[in-house]
């Protein structure tokens, strides 16, 4: 069975791509170390620890885009390429879990 063919990306610089790609891996990262979320802490000590070289490379994103003139964020046309790469479900990890009702 085939998955269905995902919409294509807006137009994005290269530097706009990488900070996407980059706040995707700081997510993900932050969505294993939520203590709400998580059964062990060695996964989530593994995420923290990694957690530091992809806050850099986030932060080389944001530099590499001023540094090359790009002043403004378009945040509507970053955030539909955030929902086409599942940005939505992976934010959802970081947030606190629903409250039980037992």
């Amino acid at each position: 069975m085939l998955l269905p063919e995902l919409p294509p990306l807006p137009a994005l610089t290269r530097a706009e791509a990488e900070l996407i790609d980059r706040y995707l891996e700081v997510v993900d990262l932050l969505g294993r170390i939520n203590p709400a979320r998580v059964t062990h802490t060695y996964g989530a000590l593994r995420a923290a620890q990694a957690l530091v070289g992809r806050a850099t490379a986030l932060k080389d994103a944001l530099t590499l885009m001023h540094l090359r003139g790009e002043n403004e964020v378009y945040a509507d046309t970053l955030a539909e390429a955030l929902r086409i790469l599942d940005g939505e479900r992976r934010v959802n990890r970081v947030t606190m879990p629903p409250a039980s009702t037992s």
